[in-house]
């Protein structure tokens, strides 16, 4: 028995997920390396003497992961694919990630939003501490992108 090929036509067609969803994606991606090592990169973290070395180190590696996930949920933006399911929650899960297990942080004993030092006026709104809008706004965009990535009308491009 021969095989044949399936018509053209028949065949998946790769596409990229709506130019929306990838602008938006990819905007928490560069909001996510860039912001963490603002907020990191200073006296608070990194450069407080108050820090163990130790200490350091898993800051460090908070900021690479921040780096590798904004990484991923770019190029999972941009990636052609025939499994739209698939790519769209491979990229909302690296694009939320950071901002859940940041938000879950808190549940550890002994930690703090912020280090008594360190507290302003706008540390805290409305007893949340200020990262805790910015988590949430980070997530409703990540949501918002894949909503319309899959949307019944969503429009991928090839």
């Amino acid at each position: 028995m021969e095989y044949v090929m399936p018509a053209k036509s028949m065949m998946p067609v790769k596409s990229v997920m709506p130019l929306s969803s990838r602008l938006i994606f990819t905007a928490l991606g560069i909001f996510m390396a860039v912001g963490s090592h603002l907020a990191d990169y200073n006296e608070t973290h990194i450069f407080d003497p108050r820090w163990t070395p130790h200490a350091k180190f898993h800051d460090g590696q908070t900021l690479m992961f921040s780096i590798f996930l904004a990484a991923l949920s770019i190029f999972f933006a941009w990636r052609k694919s025939t499994d739209h399911l698939t790519t769209v929650s491979a990229v909302s899960g690296f694009a939320a990630v950071y901002w859940v297990t940041q938000a879950g942080a808190i549940l550890y004993p002994g930690t703090s939003a912020f280090d008594p030092e360190f507290v302003t006026s706008w540390s805290y709104l409305l007893g949340l501490p200020l990262q805790s809008y910015i988590e949430i706004f980070c997530l409703v965009l990540t949501g918002i992108a894949a909503w319309l990535a899959l949307k019944p009308n969503a429009k991928w491009t090839g």
